[in-house]
């Protein structure tokens, strides 16, 4: 028996499927977005989205629009699509939800690198994306949430986030104080340390957020968010599951670095932080929460065995709590 959730999803298919063949006869055609991503060791993921644009236009062309307009899109899901790395091209085709997400090798002089770009290609429009490497004897990165830690939503208090989700520009959001300074600190004092936003954010915000991290001063790095909507079995995505399924992917994809995992206490940042800290303690040099409600001052300090799991209310509270390098 299909449950409700599925038949939404049947329904949302059916419906993007009219517009669709609605808009391709207007003469829309697949127009590609490169979202930032990450590699180690010859290998690179590679990520964008494929979707349905007018001619001449471009996704990503309007910049200041509020959120709820970049909802507006038409995916175009199975599009063949290129990928270019290193002159190289291959091609690859974007899943059921118009998201291109692939793994691929690095030609082993480029290895060493600290960034590469890659083009997507779909028809004659393209779009490029750096790929952040991570050095190849990398020993320490950074996994980093973004509501609530680095950027100010106020997650806690629905009608305050939706205002600023879907209707405020994104120029005119504002920074956590202090957490700028304190992932340079985190990724201070050796090459190309890998940083990774991990959000369960939507991928139509992708390029407002880029743009954020690099105007607040944030080290660049990776984007990894998800896709809302029904899926088969639920009304909205698994939040939880997708950051879990990634964490768990990148011990797998850079396998020598211990991680500072940054968050909040909003949502569920900190069992999942410290799940992940409990089943692998070797791959995580420290938990840091951003709590919002926190003293200002000193950090509270705890342990998830020898894994130190710090709170405090801002970046510079949380930086006192940084254990020693290593």
């Amino acid at each position: 028996m299909v449950s409700l959730p599925g038949l939404a999803r049947r329904a949302d298919d059916a419906v993007r499927s009219v517009l669709s063949r609605v808009a391709r006869r207007r003469g829309w055609t697949p127009a590609v977005l490169a979202h930032p991503g990450y590699g180690s060791g010859g290998r690179v993921r590679v990520l964008g989205r494929v979707l349905l644009a007018p001619p001449g236009a471009h996704p990503e062309e309007r910049r200041a629009v509020p959120g709820w307009q970049r909802f507006l899109t038409l995916e175009s899901p199975h599009s063949e699509v290129e990928v270019e790395v290193a002159g190289q091209r291959h091609r690859v085709r974007s899943d059921a939800d118009g998201l291109v997400d692939v793994t691929l090798d690095l030609p082993a002089e480029l290895a060493d690198r600290g960034q590469v770009t890659v083009v997507l290609h779909a028809g004659n429009r393209s779009a490029g994306a750096p790929v952040h490497l991570a050095s190849p004897d990398a020993a320490r990165g950074v996994v980093c949430d973004i509501d609530d830690t680095v950027l100010v939503t106020g997650i806690t208090t629905p009608l305050r986030a939706a205002w600023r989700t879907f209707v405020q520009p994104m120029g005119e959001r504002h920074a956590v104080p202090g957490m700028a300074d304190l992932l340079r600190l985190l990724t201070s004092g050796a090459p190309h340390v890998p940083v990774v936003y991990l959000s369960n954010g939507p991928w139509n915000l992708a390029g407002p957020l880029a743009r954020f991290l690099e105007r607040s001063g944030f080290p660049p790095g990776a984007l990894l968010l998800t896709d809302w909507g029904p899926s088969a079995s639920r009304w909205f995505r698994d939040g939880q599951a997708h950051k879990r399924s990634s964490l768990r992917r990148l011990a797998a994809d850079l396998p020598g670095v211990r991680w500072t995992l940054v968050g909040d206490t909003g949502e569920h940042d900190p069992a999942l932080y410290r799940e992940f800290a409990a089943a692998a303690p070797e791959r995580v040099r420290a938990v840091l929460l951003r709590d919002g409600t926190a003293p200002s001052g000193e950090p509270r300090v705890e342990r998830v065995g020898d894994v130190p799991v710090a709170y405090g209310r801002d970046g510079a509270s949380l930086a006192a709590a940084l254990p020693p390098p290593d």
